[in-house]
């Protein structure tokens, strides 16, 4: 499937279901799910190298960037890295069958 038909799609749907939901944006996008699942690991306290790597990112301050880390923010998002012994790293991307629809919290 391509880009633009990928757009198209979101779109199409999200006029859909604005009529259910208000909040949903007109302009949906896939970029804007990436970034959303993204900030949404953040908030769930997994750890940033993960969803570095996960982005498909070279280094963590892409990652900060994409995530619209301030400095304020940045201490606590580094505070993600402790030592794997230290913290058992819940695996919050997988999902109980392997589906998209799961891992992407997408059932109505």
């Amino acid at each position: 499937m391509s880009q633009p038909a990928v757009d198209k799609f979101l779109k199409k749907y999200a006029r859909k279901c604005r009529e259910y939901c208000p909040d949903i944006p007109l302009n949906l996008h896939a970029h804007l799910l990436r970034h959303s699942k993204a900030s949404h690991w953040l908030e769930d306290g997994m750890n940033i190298a993960q969803i570095s790597f996960l982005l498909g990112h070279e280094n963590l301050q892409t990652t900060m960037v994409y995530l619209d880390i301030s400095t304020e923010n940045l201490s606590e998002a580094l505070a993600t890295l402790e030592e794997e012994k230290d913290k058992e790293i819940i695996p919050r991307w997988k999902s109980a069958n392997g589906s998209l629809v799961d891992f992407c919290r997408l059932r109505p």
